[in-house]
C-alpha cells in the first residue's frame, strides 16, 4: 500500500473519475479531486478513510483556478472532457488548451507522473471538432510533459454511462431505434472499472508509463448489434430505422441548439462515420495486466436495475 503520495485527479467527479478515485483510495494513495462543482462531489470522500480524499474547486477553462492546486502532487491524472459544446464549454478550450494547462502545471509542480485521458479513433475522425481537439490535447500534453501516459478508450460502459443507458431509455419511449448510417459503425466497448484499473496499473508499475494505450473490450460490435443487444436485454421489440448520414447531420445541426443535453449533435454524427475499435498499433489492457470485461457480464445487471427503477417511479 502506498503512503504519503498525493495523486491529483482533475475531473475526478465524473463517470470514470469516480472509479479512478475509488481504486486510488483503495490502493492507499491520498487523492485530491479537482472539479467544477465540488459541493456535488462530497460523497466521493466515503471511498477512503477520513482525510484521504479531498475535493476542491478547479476549472481547466479558467487557468487561474489551477494555480497551486498541484502542489506536492506525486502524480496528476487529467480526465476532463465534454461530449458536446455548450455555453463557455468548448472542445478546444477544455480538451486542447485545458489539457495543456494541466500538464504544464503538473510539470511545474514537480509531479513524477502525468496520465491523460484521450479517446479512441481520433486519428480517423478528422471531420470531428471533438476528435481534433482530443488529438491536439494529446500533442500539447506530450509537449508540456514528455513522459506523460496517454489512454485512448473506446466507448465506455458502466452503471452511469451515457451510451447504453441512453438507448435503453430511448427504447422505452420511441417506437424505433435510430440506426445512424445504417448502424454499421463498429465499437469495442470497454468497462469503466477496467479503464480505472488501467490508470492504477501505470502508477504502480513505472515501467509501463510514458506510452499510449488503446483501451477496448474483448469484442467488436456494430452500432446496430449494440442496439439489438440493448433491446433484447430490456425485453423490448423495437425496430431500427436507418437514418442516412446526410439526414442525421441535418438533425444534429438542429438538435445541438436544444436546451439541456441534445439527443445528437452534428459533431457526434461525424464521429459515427469512423469505426471506434483498437488499431493494434498501441498496447492495450492486456499489456497492463488487465483482462477486458465483456459487456454481457455487466450490462444486464445495471440495465435491469435502472429500467425497473424508472418503471417503478412511473407507476408510483
Amino acid at each position: 500500500m502506498q503512503t504519503g503520495q498525493i495523486v491529483t485527479v482533475v475531473g475526478g467527479s465524473g463517470f470514470v473519475g469516480r472509479y479512478v478515485v475509488k481504486h486510488l483510495a483503495k490502493a492507499g494513495y491520498t487523492v485530491r479531486v479537482l472539479c467544477r462543482h465540488p459541493h456535488l462531489a462530497q460523497d466521493l470522500k466515503v471511498s477512503g478513510f477520513v482525510g484521504q480524499i479531498v475535493v476542491d474547486y478547479a476549472d481547466v477553462a479558467k487557468p487561474d483556478t489551477l494555480k497551486g492546486k498541484f502542489d506536492d502532487s506525486w502524480a496528476v491524472i487529467n480526465l476532463t472532457g465534454i461530449l458536446y459544446e455548450h455555453g463557455s464549454q468548448k472542445f478546444s478550450k477544455i480538451q486542447a488548451q485545458g489539457a495543456e494547462k494541466v500538464a504544464r502545471h503538473a510539470r511545474d509542480a514537480g509531479a513524477q507522473h502525468m496520465l491523460h485521458m484521450s479517446a479512441l479513433g481520433i486519428e480517423r475522425s478528422s471531420n470531428s471538432t471533438y476528435a481534433r481537439s482530443k488529438l491536439e490535447g494529446e500533442k500539447a500534453v506530450r509537449a508540456a510533459f514528455p513522459g506523460a501516459t496517454i489512454f485512448r478508450p473506446s466507448v465506455i460502459f458502466g452503471p452511469e454511462d451515457d451510451f447504453i443507458n441512453y438507448f435503453a431509455w430511448l427504447g422505452k419511449f420511441s417506437p424505433f431505434y435510430p440506426a445512424i448510417g445504417g448502424g454499421k459503425t463498429r465499437f469495442q466497448p470497454v468497462y469503466c472499472d477496467d479503464v480505472a484499473r488501467a490508470f492504477l496499473a501505470v502508477l504502480q508499475q513505472p515501467t509501463l508509463a510514458g506510452q499510449t494505450y488503446e483501451l477496448g473490450g474483448p469484442r467488436v460490435y456494430s452500432f446496430s448489434e449494440i442496439l439489438t443487444y440493448i433491446d433484447q436485454t430490456i425485453h423490448r421489440e423495437r425496430k431500427q430505422a436507418t437514418i442516412p448520414f446526410p439526414l442525421a447531420s441535418l438533425m444534429g445541426s438542429v438538435m445541438q441548439w436544444m436546451p439541456g443535453k441534445p439527443p445528437i449533435t452534428y459533431d457526434q454524427v461525424q464521429l459515427l462515420k469512423s469505426d471506434n475499435v483498437l488499431t493494434g498499433d498501441y498496447p492495450g489492457l492486456e499489456a497492463l495486466g488487465i483482462m477486458p470485461t465483456a459487456m454481457e457480464s455487466e450490462v444486464p445487471r445495471y440495465l435491469h436495475y435502472r429500467i425497473n427503477q424508472s418503471e417503478g417511479a412511473n407507476a408510483a
